[in-house]
């Protein structure tokens, strides 16, 4: 399950970067990178948050 976690996240960085590289507006690219970095964070906390779950079971 953690393996399919990083897969996942570094599909969606991989993507986000190739979108942002292709976006002529360098404002929108940081905005851009910005958000795929808080959408990486939060795939990664929600799965440390039921991991965490699981275990207090």
């Amino acid at each position: 399950m953690e393996n399919e976690l990083y897969k996942k996240m570094y599909l969606h960085l991989f993507n986000a970067v190739t979108d942002a590289i292709n976006e002529p507006n360098h404002i929108k690219r940081i905005e851009m990178m910005k958000q795929a970095q808080i959408d990486t964070e939060e795939m990664y906390i929600s799965y440390c948050d039921i991991i965490q779950f699981d275990g207090d079971k």
